[in-house]
């Protein structure tokens, strides 16, 4: 994706360090890494209904629990919408 002075594919630090931090420092997304990405891809997956034994292998993990428990992560849409269901289940005539 990115070629280095040689035409050969840079060292992944570099592009992290070159490109990919100061890109969110003007975006003022804050720190990012490698793992941000993959964090952001498993969490859309999620939010996009993908069942997580297919998230887990599209992230290669040996086990699920790696996925759910350290990748994935609810957005703020979801988390309203199932506090949503449950005060309508609990407060329903």
């Amino acid at each position: 994706m990115f070629a280095g002075d040689t035409g050969k594919p840079r060292w992944k630090d570099a592009i992290l360090a070159d490109y990919l931090k100061p890109a969110a420092a003007r975006a003022k997304i804050g720190k990012v890494g490698w793992h941000t990405f993959r964090r952001t891809y498993s969490t859309l997956l999620h939010s996009f209904g993908t069942a997580p034994v297919v998230q887990k292998e599209l992230l290669r993990h040996a086990d699920i629990r790696t996925t759910l428990d350290l990748y994935t992560r609810a957005v703020s849409e979801e988390k309203r919408a199932a506090s949503s269901k449950v005060a309508r289940a609990l407060w329903a005539d």
